[in-house]
Parts: C-alpha cells; structure tokens; sequence
C-alpha cells in the first residue's frame, strides 16, 4: 500500500521526474557515443601505423641486398685480380722453363770453353815440339781440366773393372770364362760409363767373367 502510495505521490508531483530510468539509459547512452570517437582515432592512428612499419622492412630488405651487392663485388674483384695473379705466374714458369732449356747448358760450356782453348794451344804447341814426353804431359794436363770441369757439374764416372755385372750400370757385350774371377765378375771395361747424379747417361761396356766349363 505504501509503495502503491508513494507512486502515485510521485506522479502528482510535478517536481519530481518520474523517467529518472529513462533518462540514466540515455545518459549512459551518451557516454558511450561518447567514447566510440576515440576508438574510432585510436583505430584510425594504428591503422596509419601499420605501412610505416612495412616501409621499416622495405627499407631493411634494401639495405641488405645493397650490403649483399657490396659483398658480391668485392668478392668478384678479388677473384678477378687471382685469376690475373695466377696466369701472370704461369706464364712467368713458362718463360723460365723455356729459357731454362734454352740456355740451361749456358754455364757447362762456359767452362768447356776454357778446356777447348788449352787444346788450340796444345795444338800450336805440337807443330813445334820434339818431345813425346812433354806432349804427353800436355795432354794429361788438359784432359784432367776437362773432367774436372765435368765432375763439378755432376758428371760421374761408372766404376765396371772388378765390380759386380750390374745391368742396371753395365752391358756386357763380351764372357770370358775363366776360373781367376768369381762368376758375374767385370774382368775388363772397354768403354767408360757415365752417370749424373742417379741418371745414367751411358752406361759401361763391359767384359763378364763366367764359369769354365
């Protein structure tokens, strides 16, 4: 009854307003009209965001196919200047090699030269002299520069007389048997063999001892 009374108090009171309900709904309504504009400038502004940071990556991606350039440039003219290096060499070693062969004799007969004039005036020498003794003397002393001249070298002497027959140094193109030697034994050497270093240039004739009988 109360209630029903006071209702109908308020509506009789022109003081009073009776849509208070009405009137909360619609404030509330405002204030959120309100606050959409904001949303609204806030979706606004992330959406004006959004390409400036596309265009960070854009720039990113340019600045590392711009370094990746750089790299590949450098690395393609260091090649070039190696390739250019190494065919400079090549031709360089092939200039030498071909001089080498060329003029590798060049010193050898330097030195020969020098034997070869001891043998002109060895040969004037003769047109005068006499004495076979001191021709002799002559001629030994000359050929002793010659092989001297030959040994520095690296000419060699191949030891035959009273070694053992070793194809490998010798060519037997003569057997004797006899029972004075053991068997496979160099009794005699008719030519002289020569070597350099371990390269036989000719090897040494050669007479073998065999077995009698």
């Amino acid at each position: 009854m109360r209630n029903i009374f006071e209702r109908n108090r308020d509506k009789n009171n022109p003081f009073i307003n009776t849509d208070d309900d009405k009137g909360g709904e619609i404030k509330m309504d405002e204030e959120i009209n309100e606050k959409e504009p904001s949303e609204e400038i806030t979706e606004e502004i992330s959406s004006e965001e959004q390409p400036a940071s596309e265009i960070s990556d854009e720039s990113s991606e340019n600045d590392e196919a711009e370094k990746l350039k750089k790299d590949f440039e450098a690395l393609n003219n260091q090649y070039i200047r190696l390739a250019a290096d190494f065919d400079n060499y090549r031709k360089r070693q092939a200039q030498e090699r071909e001089s080498l062969l060329k003029y590798g004799a060049e010193n050898t007969l330097k030195k020969i030269i020098e034997v070869l004039d001891n043998f002109e005036r060895g040969a004037k020498a003769n047109e005068t002299v006499e004495d076979c003794d001191k021709l002799r003397e002559s001629f030994n002393l000359v050929h002793k520069q010659l092989l001297d001249v030959l040994t520095k070298v690296g000419l060699e002497t191949i030891e035959a007389e009273g070694k053992e027959f070793d194809p490998n140094f010798h060519e037997a193109v003569m057997q004797t048997p006899t029972g004075e030697y053991p068997e496979h034994t160099v009794i005699a050497e008719l030519q002289k063999g020569y070597k350099l270093e371990d390269r036989v240039l000719r090897p040494a004739l050669v007479n073998v001892a065999t077995s009698e009988g």
